[in-house]
């Protein structure tokens, strides 16, 4: 028999444990689940399971972004037949995307704690108020994100190309559609029909919003402090929404955002200069519940966008979540957090400027560079 090396006992160590807890979730849900229960389904014991995840919560995230990744196995493989240009307009874009979301609702025999699993649904999961905070921070970003895919659309009607208008609002009001949808199918299912809320959310591409962003704390951001730091970056960083490699080194912004400060990154987004990176970067101070939730819903949605928009629709945005902060330290972010609001400008290889506080990703991104040789 071939000696497993210790590596590869932990992967098959925490593959029994998730499919045990999958079982046990399904059966009883998230509420009525044992700890015990799944160590024994897994014929662990319940300092292995421990050993791996330090809660039920952990677990239970690591369970549905299992199922995501599953469910999209590789984040850099685009679905066949997806084409090398966005949809033509937002209303198809919005129509297809809701198609692709609603996909998660429950099944007609699906059990309740099953159907919940297959909804990725956090009611009971997430309630306690600092869960709650980082929620609402991602959901802004998830709007930033389907947001930037509707504003790479043509117009509406083919009106004259333009700039792009802002539809962050838009997006957060499909996101909210979408979510009753998904709350009203856990709490009332069967009720309603997907295909009139795709519909649905096809139609709000008409609506004028007056969409702008102009966040009113920006006049009075302090100005990045310039600096001509070495900058050995970190290898290895991988882009969440693409799945391919991140060069920290580009010409660009890093923005440094805790998961409680996330809709800064439309800061990182709208004031980056034209031709550099904006690289948004995420920290937590706890990796296994609160990072693993950042993750998931990252996953969740990026598995949906890849569906309707080409690969290169987010470009230049780089999104890295960072576990172990590596990223902060070695832009010396000790201790990097939750409440993290930092970024630096890269330029011609070295740190040009640096930023901390609320506006910080503003800060650097206009912050002026020494293009001299140093």
């Amino acid at each position: 028999m071939v000696r497993l090396t210790r590596a590869q006992q932990q992967a098959r160590t925490r593959a029994a444990v998730l499919a045990a807890a999958r079982e046990e979730f399904v059966e009883y849900g998230y509420a009525s689940a044992k700890v015990d229960r799944i160590a024994e389904r897994a014929e662990l014991t319940r300092g292995a399971v421990y050993s791996n995840f330090p809660g039920k919560r952990a677990l239970y995230l690591a369970v549905l972004a299992d199922l995501v990744e599953k469910a999209a196995p590789a984040a850099s493989r685009w679905a066949p037949g997806v084409p090398d240009a966005p949809p033509a307009d937002a209303a198809e874009a919005l129509g297809a995307f809701a198609r692709a979301w609603l996909e998660r609702l429950p099944l007609v025999d699906d059990t309740a704690a099953g159907g919940r699993l297959h909804l990725r649904s956090l009611v009971g999961v997430v309630d306690d108020e600092p869960g709650r905070t980082v929620l609402a921070q991602v959901a802004r970003l998830e709007a930033l994100l389907l947001g930037l895919g509707l504003e790479a659309c043509g117009p509406p009607g083919g009106e004259s190309a333009g700039p792009p208008a802002r539809r962050v609002r838009l997006a957060e009001l499909a996101l909210t559609l979408l979510g009753g949808a998904g709350f009203l199918a856990e709490t009332a299912p069967g009720f309603g029909d997907p295909f009139d809320r795709a519909r649905a959310c096809a139609h709000l591409a008409g609506l004028d919003l007056a969409d702008t962003w102009a966040p009113s704390h920006l006049p009075y951001v302090t100005p990045a402090a310039p600096c001509r730091d070495p900058w050995s970056p970190p290898e290895g960083a991988v882009d969440h929404l693409t799945g391919d490699p991140v060069d920290l080194g580009a010409d660009g912004l890093v923005a440094v955002l805790g998961a409680r400060r996330l809709g800064a990154a439309e800061e990182a987004v709208r004031a980056a200069r034209r031709g550099d990176q904006a690289t948004v970067v995420v920290v937590t101070g706890d990796p296994a519940e609160t990072g693993a939730l950042v993750r998931l819903r990252v996953a969740d949605l990026a598995a949906c966008l890849r569906r309707v928009f080409p690969p290169r629709t987010w470009r230049p945005l780089r999104l890295v979540v960072d576990d172990t902060a590596g990223v902060a330290a070695a832009l010396g972010l000790p201790g990097a957090d939750d409440d993290t609001e930092a970024a630096v400008r890269v330029h011609a290889g070295v740190l040009a400027a640096r930023a901390q506080g609320r506006g910080a990703a503003y800060a650097a991104a206009t912050a002026a560079t020494d293009h001299s040789p140093r």
